[in-house]
Parts: C-alpha cells; structure tokens; sequence
C-alpha cells in the first residue's frame, strides 16, 4: 500500500518559516545590545520599548479601528509581565553569560504549561513531565558551577530564571488578549507602551546610567529597540498568521543558540561542553514540552511575540 504523501508546504508557508527563524535570530541579539549598552540595564529595557512603541502605534493606526473590542486586563497584564521580564532578565545578562541568561529565561514554556495544570487543569501528559525533568537536568549542569563560585554569577542565573516565570505571565496574557481578538500590531503596540511607562519609574530611580553616555549609546539603545522589539517580534508575529502552533518551540529554542554563538564571536564567550549539554537538555526538554502541549495549550511556546486567531500566533524572550 502506497503511503499518502504529505502536502508541499505552500510559498507562504515557506516564507512564514524562513521569518520565523529570522524573527529567532534577531530577538537573540537583545542581550548583545544590553552588553554594548552604556544605560542601566533597566533603562536599556525602558528605552528598547520607548523607541519601538511610536513606530508599534504606526502600525496599529494604519490598521484602522479595532475590530473587536479587548478588555484592557490582557493587555495591561502582558504589559506588566513583560516590564519584569525584560528588567530582570537584563540584569541578568549583565551578572552572568549571555548562554546562561537567555537558555535559562527560555525555559518559560515549562512554566506556561504548568500554570494550565494549576489555573484551567489542563492535562499535563507524561511526555511534558520527561520533558520538565530533561529541562530541569539541563538547568542544575548549566547552574551548577556557579552554585560553588557564588557572587554576582549564580546571582545572574538565579534572575535568568526568573526571567521564565514573568516571560510565561506575558505569553498567558498575550494568548487571553488573542482570543478575545486583538490584532497584532494593536496588541504589541499596547503591551510595548505600558511595559515603557512600567519601566520609567524604576529606570529613573535606579542608581545606573538612564541615557547613554556617548553618541554611538544611543544607536546601540536603537538597533536594540528596531531589531529586537519591532523586526525580531514583527517576523514571528508574521510567522505564526501562517504556521502551525506546534512549531512555536523553535522560535523560543533557536534565541538561546544563536545568542550564545554572538557571544562567543563579539565578547569570546567560551561555549565549553558542560554548556553545550546543558543547553541540549534544556532545548530538547522545552521541544518535547511544546510539541506535546501545542495542541491543548492554544500554542504557549511561542506566544510573547504571536498573533493568534485564525492561526497566527510570541524573544522572549526576550530575552
């Protein structure tokens, strides 16, 4: 019996994966320009979202009126998340390597699930849990050195994991203000918006720089604001209005690869292998995690920069 052969994916389709894995490799810049960056590393975050919520809300308002009425709780809460996530994990960029902080904040699909389980008792297979374990096994040989050492190191991978938790908030909130219809540029305008006006308060009271000290600072606070925030979300945006939920894990798994090899080229951060097999546990633990929960969660891993409802969907990550 001749098997049935799968449907070529469309040109579309191709074009929405191939801006899928840019929208990884741009958002995987985001912790190169905090390192360049001569702010503080929460006005770094403050001013990535000041620059890029003008040019969110160009977009938004050539959309015309919203469809849809949102309530605002989704997308203040997404807001709110992700002035924590980007605050915490940016000082943690600053305390610990590059490949530590982003794996470690990549681990929020784990998180996402779990809050299914506790808050709507969806299902959690076995499969998620082999996976959480790999996950976790993978984070204790990445943080493992740095339980020894102690200081400012474990304290970096202690707020890259951190990280996780406020960058899952963001992608629960970012999924409930889809499902109530919100576009995406509208929606990332919003979010971007109050995650700024979140993240001022605590910029401008934080004993770190809040403006750049020389001219070129602000064109790292720029490239960090136009490649991270607006291409690097807009592409995965873009993505998921024509991919699967299911291929959501790459956009999350592919940052902290890419990250690391950035790192490794620009500030000759070594990728020993005690990190190479940490970050294959984890990667493998939140792969296994997202393909199986893809299908119950509505696509949780990759939400943070998605535009669901008719298929569209997430750097994280920010991170």
């Amino acid at each position: 019996m001749n098997a049935t052969a799968a449907p070529a994916p469309s040109r579309v389709e191709t074009l929405a994966f191939l801006a899928l894995l840019a929208g990884g490799c741009s958002i995987a810049f985001a912790p190169i320009f905090v390192r360049l960056s001569d702010a503080g590393p929460v006005a770094s975050a403050f001013w990535r979202t000041a620059i890029a919520a003008p040019l969110l809300w160009a977009w938004a308002l050539r959309e015309g009126p919203a469809r849809t009425p949102v309530s605002f709780g989704p997308l203040a809460g997404a807001g709110i998340f992700f002035a924590f996530d980007l605050g915490v994990w940016h000082w943690s960029i600053t305390f610990t390597s590059v490949a530590n902080a982003t794996l470690l904040a990549n681990l929020a699909p784990i998180f996402v699930t779990l809050a299914g389980w506790v808050l709507w008792r969806q299902q959690v297979t076995r499969t998620f849990l082999v996976g959480m374990a790999a996950a976790i096994a993978g984070m204790f040989i990445l943080v493992g050195p740095h339980f020894a050492i102690g200081g400012t190191k474990l304290a970096g991978d202690a707020l890259g994991a951190f990280t996780a938790v406020f960058y899952a908030g963001y992608m629960l909130s970012i999924k409930r203000a889809r499902d109530e219809g919100a576009s995406t540029a509208r929606l990332m305008a919003w979010s971007t918006t109050i995650t700024a006006l979140a993240l001022l308060p605590v910029a401008l009271l934080s004993p770190q720089p809040f403006v750049p000290q020389v001219a070129s600072g602000w064109a790292v606070l720029v490239a960090l604001a136009l490649v991270t925030q607006v291409l690097g979300q807009g592409l995965i945006a873009y993505a998921f209005a024509h991919l699967p939920a299911s291929l959501s894990s790459v956009s999350l798994l592919i940052q902290p690869v890419m990250a690391a090899l950035f790192a490794w080229a620009l500030f000759g951060e070594a990728i020993g292998p005690r990190s190479s097999w940490a970050a294959r546990w984890c990667s493998r633990g939140s792969g296994w995690r997202s393909g199986e929960a893809s299908a119950s969660t509505g696509a949780k891993a990759g939400d943070s920069p998605r535009a669901p409802r008719r298929g569209r969907a997430s750097p994280d990550r920010h991170a």
